[in-house]
């Protein structure tokens, strides 16, 4: 046996290991319910991995469907401790992005996408902000700050409690104060044919 057999048969478990460390693979099924989510995949070569650890950045998580690819990354080259580092999509991914952007997608199409120049785009069928009182934040208030205004596409602007504003309400034929001053100033033709006084109570 020369010495070039000799170092393969010498580095063959070594190789096997390094090898088996990191696999591509399809989901299968996903348990959301634990602290660390646990994915089931069918590696290459039809192996079937349950109780993968998916290990994921702070503060974004995800669901991930049957079907989306997964790399998975085996300690160590031991394939009883494997762990989902990465899940990709290629179907459904939000694609064209330019450098430096950032987006979040689901595969019913709905992105949030933080593009160029400050601007940051929301599409859905469906979009529910809610402020609510709780134990953790103790808030209830919503608050948009926009310097230039904010415009509403929109039939109808519902609210179920009081509207406040610091300015002027303005509709597409006059404004709330324009509306006051009509009031405040208009007078009736009185019985004898002379105008009356204004009103002596004002808006």
């Amino acid at each position: 046996m020369d010495i070039t057999d000799q170092l393969n048969r010498f580095f063959k478990p070594v190789t096997a290991r390094v090898r088996n460390m990191i696999v591509r693979g399809v989901i299968k099924l996903v348990n959301d319910e634990l602290k660390v989510q646990k994915i089931q995949a069918s590696l290459l070569a039809g192996e079937l991995k349950d109780g993968l650890e998916h290990y994921q950045n702070y503060g974004i998580t995800s669901n991930a469907p049957e079907g989306l690819e997964a790399l998975v990354v085996f300690c160590g080259g031991d394939r009883s401790n494997g762990v989902v580092v990465a899940v990709g999509d290629r179907k459904f991914r939000l694609k064209g992005l330019k450098p430096g952007e950032v987006a979040l997608y689901t595969d019913e199409g709905d992105y949030l996408k933080f593009g160029r120049n400050h601007t940051i785009q929301v599409s859905t069928l469906n979009l529910n902000v809610n402020a609510v009182e709780n134990v953790t934040y103790n808030t209830k208030t919503f608050n948009v700050n926009a310097s230039d205004g904010i415009n509403l596409t929109t039939p109808t602007v519902t609210a179920s409690d009081n509207i406040s504003a610091g300015g002027d309400v303005n509709d597409k034929t006059s404004t709330m104060q324009a509306m006051r001053d009509t009031y405040n100033a208009h007078t009736h033709i009185g019985n004898s044919g002379v105008d009356t006084s204004a009103p002596k109570q004002s808006m």
